[in-house]
């Protein structure tokens, strides 16, 4: 199945809440989706038989300097298809559902990008950090991070 007609079955399924489909190159093809909705839009995903996105690849955090997203890159083990999907998110309100209660491996993914972007994964059930010592302050992977000079009075190397 192509990521056009998988488009169009979300399209139809979700309406409003599936927002393009991109295929310029040269990026690969990606759909954008509303975060209200992306918890539901991944489990029909996954558990529609025809598209049985079973295996979640990777979950990345991006800053696209005026807004942040979330980058979720599926594959199906049975049809052997992929599917990329962004959702952009304000940098005053970066919430997102969690898609952790589908994909298992989620749990770290979303972890990384509350540590390195600040990303809150509404319904997570341990987001914490995962990389930075727990109280760290900011995010290092946002354009705007100023690396602080010390950290408990020992200087930090830039």
């Amino acid at each position: 199945m192509t990521q056009q007609e998988i488009y169009n079955i979300l399209k139809e399924k979700f309406g409003d809440e599936i927002i393009e489909f991109s295929h310029e190159l040269p990026s690969d093809p990606y759909i954008v989706a509303n975060r209200s909705k992306i918890d539901e839009i991944c489990l029909f995903l996954r558990d529609e038989e025809n598209l049985n996105f079973d295996y979640l690849v990777i979950l990345s955090g991006m800053d696209y300097i005026e807004k942040l997203g979330v980058v979720y890159h599926l594959y199906s083990i049975k049809h052997k298809h992929r599917l990329t999907i962004k959702v952009f998110l304000s940098k005053d309100d970066p919430h997102i559902p969690t898609v952790e209660k589908i994909w298992r491996s989620a749990d770290w993914h979303e972890r990384e990008a509350w540590d390195m972007y600040g990303i809150i994964f509404d319904g997570h059930h341990n987001l914490i950090r995962i990389l930075c010592p727990y109280d760290w302050e900011g995010f290092p992977l946002r354009k705007d991070y100023k690396t602080p000079e010390e950290y408990h009075g020992i200087k930090v190397p830039y």
